[in-house]
């Protein structure tokens, strides 16, 4: 059980690094986007076992399929959220990373 969550966590931070980079963050902390995936790929996954009646494993390959597209899902929402509602500074471009 313990390692299935281990790997949702592991998908949700590779795809949200992944979506960090893709999506311009007009000065937003990646560390916010890449929490939102992690916790996205939570969800995601835990609503797919809870759902099918899979019991938590290592390496459910379906589980961990949908702890990608949850990731993927809670970061897209997550920035229109943030561009939308939040951010009314003028753009800044980040150059750190």
């Amino acid at each position: 059980m313990i390692l299935g969550i281990t790997g949702w966590l592991i998908v949700g931070l590779v795809v949200g690094l992944i979506a960090a980079k893709m999506v311009d963050l007009h000065g937003d902390d990646p560390r916010l986007g890449l929490s939102v995936a992690c916790g996205g790929s939570i969800v995601a996954a835990f609503l797919y076992t809870v759902i099918s009646g899979v019991e938590v494993r290592a390496l459910n390959a379906w589980a961990l399929l949908f702890a990608a597209i949850g990731a993927v899902v809670g970061v897209v929402v997550w920035h229109l959220v943030r561009s939308r509602f939040v951010s009314r500074t003028p753009y800044t471009r980040r150059t750190s990373y």
